[in-house]
């Protein structure tokens, strides 16, 4: 099971950090990652994360602004958000796959397992 949470509105180049804490099952060699759903637009891919080695993959669109971290001992994934833009608003899910999702990681529907959404507005 996975608990996403921490949007919230946000002005045009501000930060926020969501969170994303599973509980239920073990999550070794799994990835866990971050994608989001605009009004209209198909669900897209954010940044994901390794849970055993840290090593992180992002979305163009996000790099160098997003940064995806996980706390073991917490079981739980962040994104912290910085130098947000309107074009950041969106709902934001998280998911957790095995490593058979490397592959085709932007695919939203190569991961099987999803949290609930958390609402992300940023105003301009």
């Amino acid at each position: 099971q996975l608990q996403a949470s921490g949007g919230g509105l946000v002005q045009a180049g501000g930060s926020l950090r969501l969170s994303c804490a599973a509980s239920g099952r073990t999550f070794t060699n799994w990835r866990m990652g971050w994608f989001r759903q605009a009004p209209g637009k198909e669900r897209e891919f954010v940044p994901y994360i390794m849970w055993n080695s840290g090593r992180t993959y992002y979305a163009n669109s996000v790099e160098g602004r997003f940064t995806i971290f996980r706390d073991h001992a917490k079981n739980t994934v962040y994104l912290q958000m910085n130098s947000l833009k309107p074009e950041d608003t969106a709902v934001y899910y998280c998911a957790t796959g095995s490593q058979s999702v490397t592959e085709n990681y932007a695919n939203p529907t190569k991961w099987p397992y999803w949290g609930q959404g958390t609402l992300v507005t940023v105003s301009s």
